[in-house]
């Protein structure tokens, strides 16, 4: 492993970099994405209801990497041409925005109904009611379970390797076809996994506690 890391440092810290770049891009709109379709699951009205737990059934039972592919392979094919990070990235955003909108619903249903009329009582409307008083509160709730979806989108950016997307899982590809040493070229990569998750895990955990 140490001879791994002195010989092929650059490729690993190029990796690193894309995994980190493609995880804050994914995790900041697939957060925006999500929490707007769960606005949407609570709304009066019926189509917007409906448009939401389509994308949100669509996208959570299809695999990650069939997503991702339909962006890498089919989208250059009609639509406009675009790389393995960017196919990667949009279908990181698109499949976590499912699964964080989820979450986000169950938490503003789990704030008490009374706030929101409260809140339309004072003359708020339903946006500023559900932006300045529901929200706070529902993402207070679901701190656990979105610190997990965080997590899970970390460890899924593993799938830019299928799409060149230059991330740790390809550059441990490369380096592993190069050496041969396949074990301790996925261990390093493992490690550095582990470097950009842990703190995240212990980060959430922290801001449960301060916020309880």
């Amino acid at each position: 492993m140490i001879t791994i890391l002195s010989d092929h440092w650059q490729e690993l810290l190029t990796g690193l970099g894309w995994t980190l770049l493609s995880s804050i891009l994914a995790l900041i709109f697939s957060l925006i994405i999500g929490s707007l379709f769960a606005i949407m699951e609570v709304t009066e009205s019926k189509v917007a209801r409906t448009i939401a737990r389509i994308y949100i059934e669509i996208f959570r039972n299809i695999p990650l990497l069939v997503i991702t592919s339909f962006f890498y392979l089919v989208i250059p094919m009609y639509v406009v041409k675009v790389n393995g990070f960017t196919a990667g990235t949009i279908g990181l955003t698109i499949y976590t925005s499912a699964f964080i909108a989820e979450t986000v619903r169950s938490g503003i249903q789990s704030v008490d109904p009374g706030q929101m009329e409260g809140a339309r009582a004072n003359g708020l409307t339903f946006w500023q009611a559900m932006s300045n008083v529901i929200l706070p509160q529902a993402f207070r709730l679901v701190i656990p379970p979105l610190g997990n979806q965080f997590v899970n989108l970390v460890k899924n950016s593993s799938v830019l390797a299928f799409v060149a997307g230059f991330d740790l899982m390809y550059q441990a590809n490369n380096i592993a076809s190069i050496t041969f040493d396949t074990i301790n070229s996925y261990m390093v990569v493992g490690v550095l996994y582990l470097i950009i998750t842990m703190p995240i895990s212990y980060y959430m955990r922290y801001l449960e506690k301060r916020l309880a």
